[in-house]
């Protein structure tokens, strides 16, 4: 395949969905945790559900790697923005992500200086051109964008900047899958594994996942297609009683995963004792902070932080949807007094979180079943 019209071929998708169909034991109930949150977008984007039986269930994980960011960190980044001569750089999807004090949009109507960029390059450029004020970047996301904050900082370290930092939140996704699965309130038959962070880390870390809890995994691409076939392939190795890590990504996904953005993570960072995950809670070795021999760069160590925890507001519900216990339509507000426009919850905010992709697109299948079951 070469173009992405091959990738959402209508007719291959209803061949797939029709082998789907003839292996899943209709005697049996399955659920399929897609762990990444554009799985997530794409499943109610191209409403690919509809091409399932019902008796197989797609259950949303923690990765989207804004919704996890738990609200005392947004707290510790606004505190930093309100030191003086301070540019804080920030992600876009992270401006109206809530704290307990608010977002970055109402900070920044208080006087703060948080801007956007589109990489921590970006941020770099900023100190360089601004030495006069202390640049900080506020990094987030999986071991998929790690490497550009870890070569950045080698970057940094190699100009000798005096006036940038990282304010490091980047979390990995390893130990977020084990906490989910012993997790005593969610049953699950399979995964289909993150393709982006696996264009990283490789296949090879999940296999724990098959071997020590005996489920299948399958890393997927993002195309409806894929998600369709990583489907198939989780079946046939429950079929044949297979608990095994499968790599359908192949195109993109390196089986090792990508050595020389491994070795600039290694250089630069190190896990965290624990970290907070939002609807998780604290999960050892989850997290990455950097180095002793780049703490001149680390915002942590320049900044002094409140570093209190925050509990969300009672009315959301964005940490049983985190851990695929609640569908997003079953979240009290959602809908009504959270949406992507007045959102509550970090689900409501980003673009890969399970509430805005259901908001945006899966209401429509709903009403469809709806509208069907009236006929």
């Amino acid at each position: 395949m070469r173009f992405v019209d091959e990738y959402r071929d209508a007719a291959k998708a209803r061949a797939l969905a029709a082998e789907i169909a003839k292996l899943a034991d209709p005697a049996r109930e399955y659920r399929f945790m897609e762990v990444c949150g554009g799985h997530t977008h794409a499943i109610y984007k191209h409403g690919i559900e509809d091409y399932l039986p019902e008796n197989i269930t797609l259950v949303h994980g923690p990765g989207c790697p804004v919704c996890v960011i738990p609200m005392g960190r947004v707290d510790d980044a606004i505190h930093i923005a309100r030191q003086p001569e301070v540019l804080m750089t920030s992600f876009g999807d992270m401006m109206r992500v809530p704290g307990g004090d608010g977002n970055f949009f109402d900070s920044n109507a208080e006087g703060t200086n948080i801007r956007v960029v589109y990489s921590p390059l970006d941020a770099l450029k900023a100190a360089r051109h601004n030495p006069g004020q202390h640049v900080v970047f506020m990094a987030i996301g999986f071991e998929t964008t790690a490497p550009s904050t870890a070569m950045t900082l080698l970057r940094a370290q190699q100009e000798g900047l005096k006036n940038f930092s990282v304010f490091c939140n980047h979390v990995t996704i390893i130990p977020a899958i084990k906490a989910i699965l012993d997790s005593p309130d969610l049953r699950l038959d399979g995964f289909l594994g993150p393709g982006h962070v696996s264009t990283v880390i490789g296949c090879a870390p999940y296999r724990f996942i098959a071997e020590e809890y005996g489920k299948p995994l399958v890393v997927a691409g993002f195309e409806p297609l894929d998600v369709l076939q990583s489907i198939h392939l989780l079946l046939v190795q429950l079929a044949e009683g297979r608990s095994e890590v499968e790599n359908q990504y192949r195109r993109v996904v390196p089986w090792q995963g990508n050595r020389a953005a491994l070795e600039a993570i290694s250089r630069t960072m190190r896990p965290r004792p624990y970290f907070e995950w939002r609807g998780l809670g604290f999960i050892s070795h989850s997290a990455l902070r950097l180095r002793e021999e780049y703490s001149r760069f680390d915002a942590e160590e320049r900044f002094e932080l409140p570093g209190v925890r925050v509990a969300d507001p009672k009315s959301c519900q964005c940490g049983e949807v985190l851990k695929g216990v609640l569908k997003p339509w079953e979240c009290k507000v959602f809908g009504t007094a959270c949406t992507p426009e007045t959102p509550i919850g970090t689900c409501m905010v980003s673009p890969e979180g399970a509430c805005a992709a259901y908001y945006n697109f899966g209401r429509f299948s709903r009403e469809r079943v709806r509208e069907a079951s009236k006929a």
